[in-house]
């Protein structure tokens, strides 16, 4: 389970390159490889009361730390999958994780309607 978002990230420190999830050791977390844990932990989550052109800045920051992190495709999963309901994970938003979920919802939705199709097609 990741730290929350008071806590230090800072543990280890993290090859810039991507790596291939083959070449991993398959028996250690995800997030030993991420790349934030080495950055300042107050650039993926927001202060109180931040002003928006400080936290567009700072998201803009953040992502661009996920974009070379090796298990950024992991950490959105994640973050999709808890909901992580704060900061940046996987170089989304809280925000932009909504959207994808929401995205996801009405997909699954879709797909059951043409399943349910599909076998009263075959029934009759």
């Amino acid at each position: 389970m990741l730290q929350p978002p008071h806590s230090s990230l800072q543990v280890a420190a993290v090859p810039a390159q991507r790596v291939p999830v083959r070449d991993r050791d398959q028996d250690a977390p995800w997030h030993t490889e991420a790349v934030c844990r080495r950055d300042e932990a107050g650039l993926f989550f927001a202060p109180s009361k931040e002003p928006t052109a400080a936290r567009l800045s700072r998201e803009e920051a953040a992502k661009r730390v996920c974009a070379r992190c090796p298990v950024m495709v992991e950490c959105r999963e994640h973050a999709l999958l808890q909901p992580e309901p704060y900061g940046v994970w996987g170089g989304l938003t809280a925000a932009e994780r909504r959207v994808v979920l929401a995205r996801r919802r009405r997909r699954d939705v879709e797909l059951k309607k043409v399943a349910g199709a599909g076998r009263i097609a075959q029934a009759g």
